[in-house]
């Protein structure tokens, strides 16, 4: 199954790019599946008719869905849900404040990736496109997998052992005393069960054969600051992008002089945008004169986006950005084929690093783990310019 992730700062227009991918794989034969993961559902205003959890077919070859939380809690969570109630219920909430603060913050995201699983393990579908949140919550969706292991296999599993062995022993005890059940089998199994459906499909967002990102984008300021962020998260993780979307370019045919200045500074952007995501591919698409709404204006962005071609191709295999760990020291390795060493001028400013090469510039967002640290020497080796960093030196 090919495996497809939209994502970019809320409202870039990432569903309406999702629709159309989705339209042009259906038109190629591929059974296709859209699926929105995004808590703010839009996916159905886009292809403008009703969707629900369960796929509903659009048109030939062609499913859309979206996520509801709620029925993937009960299918996968119900146990545990229900023991959280009764634990609240015997500290004297009331049944229906129970049910809601047994459903812990966050959960939805982490559904969505269960969902994901799911449909990758039936491979009822050739391509699955996901309609994700914004980029901060897709962003940390990745880093479940990480975090769940450290907590699973040094905290959880040691813990589940003694809560079951003992179990039998406490239970007589504890219920006339606490007002609630210590929890049974199911319940402690099913944490689990979840961290391993996260862990395995792990291997497959990190297989770039199978599975890309397309960060969708607008030639404004801020939302490029966000996207280029997204890429250092993402190449952090191993998650590899091979598509860029600027949306919403204002046409050359709109010359009235009210959109003069905006229009110089989408020249700029636009420029930055390539500069800053070379070498991946990015495709422009203009702003609309009308609403993404319907299979028929979702039928012009197709042609625009993709005209002849294959959607579900792997449009870039390199990785353009990866970040290193070796005994606690970091290093920044950055795609550029055919540049010499001397070339790169590098400097820092706050959670950026400069690239500077001739008359190009590069400006990336680090991820966290290096925006504290300092550059700390650089070379060229197989491409890729290497980057050491270290804690900075305090006088």
């Amino acid at each position: 199954m090919r495996v497809i992730l939209m994502t970019g700062k809320g409202g870039v227009g990432k569903t309406s790019v999702a629709a159309a991918t989705g339209l042009r794989c259906a038109e190629l034969g591929y059974n296709t599946l859209v699926l929105s993961t995004d808590p703010a559902h839009s996916l159905a205003d886009s292809f403008d008719m009703e969707l629900g959890h369960v796929p509903r077919q659009v048109r030939p070859n062609l499913w859309g869905a979206e996520l509801d939380a709620l029925m993937e809690l009960e299918g996968n969570w119900g146990a545990v849900k229900r023991y959280i109630s009764q634990v609240l219920q015997a500290q004297g909430l009331e049944g229906v404040e129970a049910e809601e603060l047994a459903i812990l913050p966050g959960m939805d995201e982490i559904f969505s990736l269960v969902r994901m699983k799911r449909h990758y393990d039936e491979n009822e579908f050739d391509v699955l496109i996901i309609d994700s949140a914004p980029t901060g919550t897709a962003l940390r969706l990745l880093s479940l997998p990480e975090v769940a292991g450290w907590y699973m296999r040094r905290f959880y599993k040691p813990f589940q052992a003694v809560s079951v062995a003992l179990r039998p022993l406490v239970e007589p005890l504890f219920r006339p005393i606490a007002g609630f059940s210590l929890p049974n089998k199911q319940v402690m199994d099913a944490p689990y069960e979840f961290y391993e459906q996260i862990e395995a499909l792990e291997k497959v967002l990190t297989d770039n054969t199978k599975t890309s990102v397309r960060l969708v984008t607008n030639p404004e300021k801020m939302v490029i600051k966000e996207s280029l962020r997204a890429h250092a998260y993402l190449s952090l993780y191993n998650v590899a992008t091979d598509l860029v979307v600027a949306n919403r370019i204002i046409p050359d045919a709109v010359t009235d002089p009210f959109f003069q200045r905006w229009k110089e500074n989408q020249q700029k952007y636009r420029g930055e945008i390539h500069d800053n995501f070379h070498p991946i591919p990015v495709k422009e698409v203009p702003l609309y004169s009308e609403e993404m709404c319907g299979l028929e204006a979702l039928e012009r962005l197709k042609e625009t986006l993709y005209a002849d071609e294959d959607p579900a191709q792997v449009y870039y295999k390199e990785t353009t950005l990866r970040v290193v760990q070796d005994n606690n020291q970091y290093s920044l390795e950055v795609y550029l084929p055919g540049i010499a060493k001397d070339k790169v001028e590098l400097s820092k400013s706050g959670d950026e690093l400069n690239i500077r090469i001739g008359n190009h510039r590069r400006n990336l967002v680090l991820p966290q783990a290096l925006a504290a640290l300092q550059p700390a020497g650089a070379k060229m080796e197989d491409d890729y310019l290497k980057i050491r960093f270290q804690t900075p030196v305090t006088a």
